[in-house]
């Protein structure tokens, strides 16, 4: 079956993608309450993209994170976060909190990950984080369930210029 033929979760039940569109919403302001800027917030929203394989998020959140402030290398660097320099304490606490959160189904979230991002972020901050977690795990889901397509762009007309 092709992505043409799939049902469009989306467009089949507006109010039910409506609700997790304005869910998304309301974690982003409670997210910005709680002082996550953009660029952490962009940045384990591509990481949990990554993990689940949804390439079309993966874009999505890749251009809100390039004006976000995420430049070419702190992207390259995210899937080797652990050992690469470039990130602050702060993102490599969300960094690892989106994977803990991806792979709940696994351990939940471990004590000693609980442990070490509650030492870096505040509670305001892991409650936002976590919803941004959340929120981007089930968007994840539906783009790879409807087989969003991704595809190549069109660099033609920016290389001719």
């Amino acid at each position: 079956m092709t992505a043409e033929q799939r049902v469009h979760l989306a467009k089949s039940a507006p109010p039910a993608y409506s609700s997790l569109a304005g869910l998304a919403k309301q974690v982003g302001a409670i997210a910005a309450d709680a002082g996550i800027d953009d660029r952490l917030k962009e940045l384990v929203q591509i990481h949990v993209s990554q993990l689940n394989g949804c390439a079309y998020c993966v874009r999505v959140h890749v251009e809100k994170g390039m004006k976000a402030g995420l430049d070419a290398d702190a992207v390259a660097q995210i899937a080797t976060w652990r050992d690469s320099g470039v990130f602050t304490e702060r993102e490599r606490a969300g960094l690892e909190l989106a994977e803990a959160f991806t792979f709940i189904h696994e351990d939940g979230i471990p004590d000693e990950v609980y442990d070490r991002v509650g030492g870096v972020l505040t509670e305001a901050e892991y409650v936002a984080l976590s919803w941004i977690l959340i929120s981007i795990n089930a968007f994840n889901r539906l783009a790879i369930a409807g087989r969003y397509p991704v595809p190549p762009r069109d660099t033609s007309a920016a290389s001719q210029r």
